[in-house]
């Protein structure tokens, strides 16, 4: 699943990151895309509370990779 959060100022990438865990079916990957500086350390701050694992996409910048379930 991808989130195309670029454009967006905090707290909406965390709030895109919600709604498509909420709307995953299974377990799973989701990308999500973020150029906010603020959004790596938010979405890593979302994804301790809720133990998801985070990770930067080492892929591309402004790229970060959340595993749920």
């Amino acid at each position: 699943s991808l989130v195309d959060a670029r454009g967006l100022l905090c707290p909406w990438p965390v709030l895109r990151l919600c709604r498509a865990a909420r709307e995953m079916a299974s377990p799973g990957a989701i990308r999500i895309l973020a150029d906010d500086p603020a959004a790596g350390r938010e979405l890593a701050q979302l994804c301790a509370e809720r133990g998801w694992k985070f990770a930067p996409d080492q892929a591309e910048t402004d790229a970060f990779i959340v595993v749920i379930g």
